[in-house]
C-alpha cells in the first residue's frame, strides 16, 4: 500500500469515544457505511496505531486511526438539475424541504434523482466528509417522509452538527396520522431499538440488542379510526417513529413496513367510505440548531405536504 498522505486521514481517539467498536466510530466519523468499513477494515485500508485490528477492536484513548482511500472503489456523485426547496443556505449549511419519494443519496437501486444529485447541482460546493456519495449528511429522512433537514457544506459545520445530534441538543419536531383513538393526550414511547431478528432490513422493539430510544408525543386531534400526534425525538434511532408507534399499536398510517395499514374504512351517512394513505403520514415538521460558525440558535419548519393536508381534510369532513 503506497504511503502517500495525500490518500490518507488520520483521527485520534478521544475519552469521549471509548469504549466504541472500531467500525462502528469510524462509521461515525467518515459516513461511510458500516458494512463498507468492515471491508475496508478487512481489506488493510483502516489501521490502528499502525496495525491491523479487526472491527470488533474497542478504541482506547490515545490510538489513532487511519483510513486509506480504497482507489479501487471511486464513486461519484452526480449532479442533477432537480427542483428542490431551499430554506436557507450560506457557507457553512444548507437547510431544504424533502419532498416524499425522494431518496437522501445514491444508494444500490437508487443512483439518480437523490437529494444529494440536486445539492451537488445548487450548490457551489459540499463538504469533503461524510463518504463520496453523502457528503455532509448528518441526519436523514426516510424516501417517504417529508420534511426539513439540514446538510453541512464544510467539514467543520459537519463535525460541529454531528456533535449537536451526539448530544441531542437538536429540536425536531414531527407530525405524523397514526393508526386508531389514542386516548392519551400526550405520552413517551421508551422501548429499545434494533435490527429485527426475522428480517435485517427493519428495525424493531423485539431485539436483544436494542439501543436506547425515546419519542415524547401529543395529540393534535381525534378522528375516531385515526389520531393527529406530534411527535418530538428524544433519540434519533433508525425508523424510530414509525417503530415506536407500530409497537404500541397505532402504526402509521400508509407505512408499507410498519403496520402496513395503507387505507381504512370508515363510516360516512351510513355508508362505508375508504380513504386512500399514497405514502407514509409521517412529516418532519421543524428543525432547530445552533448555527456552526455564529453560534445562534435557528429553527426552520416546513408546512404539511399537499397529500397529507388531503388525507386530514377527508377525516374532518366525515367526523
Amino acid at each position: 500500500m503506497a504511503e502517500d498522505k495525500r490518500q490518507m486521514l488520520s483521527i485520534s481517539v478521544l475519552h469521549s469515544d471509548i469504549p466504541k467498536r472500531l467500525d462502528i466510530f469510524v462509521s461515525e466519523k467518515t459516513g461511510i457505511t458500516r458494512s463498507q468499513v468492515q471491508k475496508l477494515i478487512k481489506t488493510g485500508f483502516i489501521l490502528v496505531n499502525g496495525k491491523i485490528e479487526n472491527q470488533h477492536y474497542r478504541l482506547k484513548i490515545g490510538d489513532t486511526i487511519t483510513i486509506h482511500k480504497h482507489e479501487e472503489e471511486k464513486e461519484i456523485l452526480i449532479p442533477e438539475a432537480l427542483p428542490i426547496k431551499i430554506f436557507y443556505m450560506d457557507e457553512q449549511i444548507v437547510v431544504v424541504d424533502k419532498p416524499a419519494d425522494m431518496v437522501v443519496y445514491p444508494s444500490a437501486g437508487h443512483n439518480r434523482g437523490t437529494l444529494l444529485n440536486a445539492l451537488a447541482y445548487h450548490c457551489k460546493k459540499l463538504a469533503t466528509v461524510g463518504g463520496p456519495l453523502r457528503p455532509g449528511v448528518v441526519h436523514r429522512l426516510d424516501k417517504d417522509t417529508s420534511g426539513v433537514m439540514v446538510v453541512a457544506l464544510d467539514d467543520k459545520a459537519y463535525y460541529d452538527l454531528v456533535e449537536q445530534f451526539k448530544k441531542r441538543t437538536i429540536n425536531r419536531k414531527y407530525i405524523a396520522l397514526v393508526y386508531g383513538n389514542i386516548k392519551e393526550d400526550s405520552g413517551e414511547i421508551e422501548m429499545k431499538i434494533g435490527r429485527a431478528v426475522s428480517d435485517r432490513k427493519k428495525m424493531s422493539t423485539r431485539t436483544k440488542r436494542g439501543k436506547e430510544a425515546v419519542t415524547r408525543w401529543k395529540v393534535i386531534k381525534r378522528f375516531g379510526s385515526a389520531t393527529l400526534i406530534e411527535a418530538k425525538l428524544g433519540t434519533g434511532r433508525t425508523h424510530q417513529i414509525r417503530v415506536h408507534f407500530s409497537a404500541i399499536g397505532h402504526p402509521v398510517l400508509g407505512d408499507k413496513t410498519y403496520g402496513k395499514k395503507v387505507e381504512i374504512e370508515v363510516k360516512y351517512e351510513g355508508k362505508k367510505k375508504k380513504i386512500v394513505f399514497p405514502r407514509q403520514m409521517l412529516h418532519a415538521e421543524t428543525l432547530g440548531f445552533i448555527h456552526p460558525k455564529t453560534k445562534k440558535y435557528i429553527e426552520f419548519s416546513s408546512p404539511l405536504p399537499e397529500d397529507m393536508e388531503e388525507c386530514i381534510k377527508k377525516f374532518i369532513s366525515i367526523i
